[in-house]
């Protein structure tokens, strides 16, 4: 019997850590699509590549039955796209408009081909990813093609940390990744045209729009906020273990999760609870300080336009908490500090997007940044007040550090940690259960 075939858009450290072994070990051949021809030549060289597992406790595991065709080989790309029983993409938003034209190829051959319709799943943590993409397809479609027919569009959470590995060890082994043991993925039920596929590990959910949201605004803010804080809190730290295992820094990185913790409680009533936020709180606190995965400061807080844009992880969770009325001093504290964040990779340099923030942006002053960043429109109530909190928690950074003060210090004594409440609740009262 012929096995399943998954087309993985993207080779990356999601796509071969994550999606393949995932769907590998479910009996799936797992045909990987990318554009870097050293790995695209050794996945079909080898075969198969290995995945470390760096956790408690370390595992090693082979990943079998793969190959790989390059991207820019359209027509084999259209051919495996007609045949293939599932797909999927982990390319990041910036790379996914430059799958559309293929995909509408592929999807208008199934079509002749009377293949029926392909269920593509969306790795890409984005919100509102499936309305984006299903644009996207239209662009390269001709009227009256049935789209909705003929794809499932699937959004996901995507909740697996793999850490950068260093230039060494990616020469001595192209294939090698390492990841945490995590290996849940969060998928949108209504998405699938063709059913949610038996795979272990795919976890389906109604109200998809809540988890993308919850991944976004408490697994992605408390990661950027260990790193920036931890990167100013703690002069000369590489890992993210080491701004966990600080108790300020973590308790700061813990009371911004429990913002929009109660934010997302707020909107979203019918899936989450105090309860369920402290479980998926304390469970990332837990993961963050993973000591064995490896993971630096740089790489959590790096790609600060992407991280300070609008929707992600800092204003889209300020905005949020803003409309849910939750009180915001931790978020607000992650956010200034994103504007201070230098760290460099294993050689010292900055991300590239980095240095043209730090060289170009930052230096017209924080103005600049919150409009051309940020994208907080200072004529817009919410936004005005926005930006002058984020104005103010800025002036305070500055001003203590040029006075080589102990702010962190100075700020949990103005703005006690584990009082994540909703401005209309009386203060003595806090929503966040005591010992978060």
């Amino acid at each position: 019997m012929t096995a399943p075939k998954l087309l993985q858009f993207g080779a990356g450290n999601i796509g071969r850590s994550f999606i393949g072994p995932l769907f590998a070990q479910a009996g799936y051949e797992v045909v990987f699509v990318d554009i870097d021809e050293a790995l695209v030549q050794a996945l079909n060289e080898r075969r198969r590549y290995r995945v470390e597992v760096r956790d408690t406790p370390p595992a090693t595991l082979w990943v079998e039955n793969v190959r790989a065709v390059h991207g820019r080989d359209t027509e084999r790309v259209v051919a495996e796209l007609a045949s293939a029983d599932l797909a999927a993409t982990a390319v990041g938003p910036a790379a996914l408009p430059s799958l559309y034209g293929v995909i509408a190829a592929g999807l208008q051959r199934r079509r002749v081909q009377g293949r029926g319709p392909l269920d593509l799943i969306l790795c890409e943590n984005l919100r509102h990813a499936a309305a984006l993409v299903r644009a996207g397809l239209q662009e390269h479609l001709p009227a009256g093609f049935p789209l909705d027919e003929m794809v499932g569009l699937v959004e996901t959470s995507i909740g697996k940390m793999v850490p950068l590995m260093t230039a060494e060890q990616r020469a001595q082994d192209p294939l090698l990744v390492f990841a945490e043991a995590y290996n849940t993925l969060i998928v949108d039920r209504r998405g699938f045209r063709r059913g949610v596929p038996p795979v272990p590990g795919l976890e389906a959910k109604e109200n998809m729009a809540a988890y993308v949201d919850r991944k976004l605004f408490i697994h992605n803010l408390g990661h950027a906020v260990a790193a920036y804080v931890g990167y100013l809190a703690l002069p000369g730290a590489v890992y993210l273990w080491e701004a966990v295992e600080d108790p300020r820094v973590r308790a700061a990185a813990a009371a911004a999760m429990w913002e929009s913790g109660q934010a997302l409680i707020a909107a979203y009533p019918q899936e989450f609870n105090e309860a369920n936020q402290r479980q998926h709180i304390d469970d990332l606190l837990r993961r963050f300080a993973n000591r064995a995965l490896g993971d630096t400061l740089y790489r959590v807080g790096r790609d600060l336009p992407r991280k300070l844009s609008p929707q992600d992880r800092l204003i889209g969770a300020l905005r949020l908490q803003a409309q849910q009325g939750v009180d915001s001093p931790y978020t607000l504290l992650g956010t200034a500090a994103a504007c201070l964040f230098r760290a460099g990779d294993e050689n010292g340099e900055l991300f590239p997007a980095d240095r043209r923030f730090a060289e170009e942006v930052y230096p017209r002053g924080l103005e600049a940044v919150l409009t051309e960043v940020c994208g907080l429109d200072a004529r817009q109530p919410v936004d005005r007040r926005l930006r002058e909190q984020i104005a103010e928690t800025h002036r305070f950074l500055i001003r203590q550090r040029d006075a080589g003060a102990d702010w962190l210090a100075q700020y949990e004594q103005e703005h006690p940690v584990g009082m994540a409440r909703r401005k209309h609740e009386h203060p003595q009262q806090s929503a966040l259960p005591q010992g978060a």
